[in-house]
């Protein structure tokens, strides 16, 4: 009996330093980089996570961006650890995850507002510039995707489709697609251009020359957003665009982007080139 109360404990012993062993690793994979912003006009950060074997491999990957939700605090670019997993179940790749708000400006939606604020610029532009420069990643728009959640759902449409040679793949999880107040109901006065419904011309005729991966999603309980996805959607149809979308039992809630996380990463991988 003793023998065997002692295997037990040397088991479990043994599975802790293996867990701990396993958070240790996963902790050199999850990197605060920080990036002197001129768009910003400071520094800020991005979070990056780097795939399982990257450090064993010559291995070039490509770079889910994902945005997160607004309002927010300056450190809620570290949130999000779900997707991690989601991720990594779905497939390798880097996962960059851009710092969206800082204290005094939660919720400049990802746009341009004039000199030190120009969060477009940042995610858009400097992060993939720094990120390409210090990993090893697929240096073009065919390796890029832009994802994002609620707000950052927003983000991550309006920057894609300003930016469709940047990236290839556009996702919006519960997103919505023109400006709104920070309780996502009103809408703001801005230009056209930050409207992703005045741009899906701009993506139909760009199809050939630069073809565009564009899904989306909300829940059928998702009071605020649910309508404008169904709009977004039609207008798409209407204009022959290729893209995915899908209604699920649920409303705006993090349990929703968990059930799905890992089908819409998997997808998004599906549509970028694989590691080389």
């Amino acid at each position: 009996m003793r023998r065997r109360r002692a295997t037990i404990a040397a088991l479990v012993v043994l599975a802790a330093a293996a867990a701990a062993s396993a958070a240790i690793l996963r902790q050199s994979r999850d990197l605060d980089e920080t990036i002197r912003s001129v768009a910003l006009n400071g520094r800020v950060h991005a979070r990056v996570v780097l795939p399982p074997g990257y450090s064993d491999s010559r291995k070039r990957y490509p770079v889910v961006y994902f945005l997160h939700g607004l309002p927010a605090n300056a450190a809620a670019y570290r949130g999000n650890d779900w997707l991690i997993d989601a991720l990594e179940r779905a497939g390798p790749a880097i996962l960059v995850i851009p710092q969206g708000a800082r204290v005094g400006d939660t919720d400049p939606e990802y746009l341009n507002w004039g000199a030190g604020r120009n969060w477009e610029t940042y995610v858009a532009a400097e992060v993939p510039r720094y990120v390409d420069a210090h990993f090893r990643t697929i240096r073009s728009r065919s390796g890029r995707a832009i994802v994002g959640v609620s707000a950052g759902g927003y983000g991550a449409v309006i920057l894609g489709l300003h930016h469709l040679s940047t990236f290839s793949v556009i996702e919006s999880w519960s997103g919505y697609f023109h400006p709104t107040d920070p309780t996502g109901t009103v809408s703001l006065p801005r230009e056209p251009a930050a409207s992703a419904r005045n741009l899906v011309g701009d993506l139909k005729s760009s199809e050939k020359r630069l073809p565009t991966f564009v899904g989306f999603y909300v829940g059928r309980s998702d009071a605020r957003f649910r309508d404008d996805n169904g709009r977004f959607d039609a207008q798409l149809t209407a204009a022959h665009v290729p893209h995915a979308f899908e209604l699920y039992p649920g409303a705006h809630t993090t349990t929703l982007w968990k059930a799905h996380g890992t089908a819409w990463l998997r997808l998004a991988l599906h549509h970028l080139g694989a590691p080389r």
